[in-house]
């Protein structure tokens, strides 16, 4: 058991997140117990993550993707309501990360993706936002196109939209988690073979025939389970609390 203001306190200088011009508040969203036994993480404050969450006693939820996002309706009706409803009847704290748990250099979840499937890391990209967001680096052979999107199937079990604009091996790549598909022109600009990320948009396509470089889609849920799951394993070991993952299930 810990403190909530103490884990909170942690957390802050963990992750940093006064170093992000972010699109949502980063750390505690709704204020439950003060100690904190039983975490719950996910990648989304859904009703079903936060009902999963109650079922298994949790008094805290860590997320990625929390609430009251820059531009939303700020009325507290309907999904929102229901939601911050049930966290309040039961005292259950949210906190939530966005781009801190992004960017971190170990936990972050462009990292640990590069760890999940197998990415030698060189560096960040620049232009990718401030401090940078996507990394870049090597595949640990060269690979086919097909082989590459097989290899993001088997480890993400999810089957990725790829957009081929070369037939050459892959061997230098570019990643980042989520919605990052407008970085393609940053990593066109280094001659990287690829570019990962969650999310596709319609100028996609072009962009990655155009600027001769392979596009994978992999999935904003599946890319970014990684960062959450790994701070949730580290917070349990660094302090005296019950954690689990709960992966509520998003094709998207």
């Amino acid at each position: 058991m810990i403190p909530r203001t103490e884990l909170l306190s942690y957390l802050e200088t963990l992750l940093e997140p006064n170093r992000f011009q972010d699109y949502c508040p980063n750390g505690l969203q709704v204020e439950g117990q003060e100690q904190v036994h039983t975490l719950v993480t996910g990648v989304t404050a859904s009703q079903d993550l936060i009902e999963a969450a109650l079922d298994v006693g949790a008094d805290t939820i860590i997320v990625h993707h929390g609430y009251f996002w820059r531009g939303e309706d700020p009325r507290v009706i309907g999904v929102k309501q229901k939601r911050l409803k049930q966290l309040l009847l039961n005292n259950v704290n949210l906190i939530a990360y966005h781009l801190p748990l992004d960017a971190h250099p170990s936990l972050g979840n462009n990292v640990q993706l590069s760890e999940l499937l197998g990415f030698e890391v060189d560096g960040r990209i620049s232009g990718t936002g401030d401090p940078a967001l996507a990394m870049c680096g090597c595949l640990a052979e060269p690979q086919s196109v097909h082989e590459l999107a097989d290899h993001l199937r088997q480890q993400l079990e999810r089957e990725p939209l790829v957009i081929q604009a070369h037939d050459r091996p892959i061997t230098t790549i570019g990643w980042c988690t989520g919605a990052a598909q407008d970085y393609i022109q940053q990593a066109a600009e280094l001659g990287l073979d690829a570019f990962l990320s969650g999310e596709i948009s319609e100028q996609t396509v072009h962009l990655a025939r155009e600027l001769g470089i392979n596009y994978f889609a992999a999935g904003h849920h599946a890319t970014e389970r990684y960062g959450v799951l790994a701070l949730g394993e580290h917070l349990a070991q660094q302090f005296d609390i019950q954690n689990q993952f709960i992966d509520i299930d998003n094709p998207v």
